[in-house]
């Protein structure tokens, strides 16, 4: 098929703000994780799909149950299970408890609204 262009795991995005290999980055509606260290405005490979350990909220009843579902914080870079002024990224492949430092998370690959 001469149309095809890639598997989609894996996107060329430009980095939106300074963002470090295995960090999140919110590029308009999708959300990826960087391969490397990106400069902001800088093109760069973003993991779209797959399991990551990403630095999340922590406190008071942050925690979570596996399975639910995880949103991205864009303006602390950090995901949480907090919807409101949050898009949502994928769900909890485990527990996180309040003061855990990262979450693991299972993308949902999809564009965001």
């Amino acid at each position: 098929m001469k149309n095809y262009v890639q598997h989609g795991e894996t996107l060329t995005l430009t980095a939106p703000y300074a963002v470090s290999s295995g960090g999140g980055a919110l590029v308009g509606s999708v959300f990826g994780v960087a391969a490397n260290d990106y400069a902001n405005g800088e093109d760069g490979e973003f993991q779209v799909c797959g399991v990551f350990d990403l630095v999340r909220e922590t406190g008071a009843s942050t925690g979570w149950s596996q399975g639910a579902l995880i949103y991205w914080d864009n303006t602390n870079k950090r995901i949480t299970k907090t919807a409101t002024s949050n898009k949502l990224i994928g769900t909890a492949v485990r527990a996180a408890a309040d003061g855990d430092a990262t979450g693991r998370v299972r993308l949902n690959g999809a564009f965001i609204s």
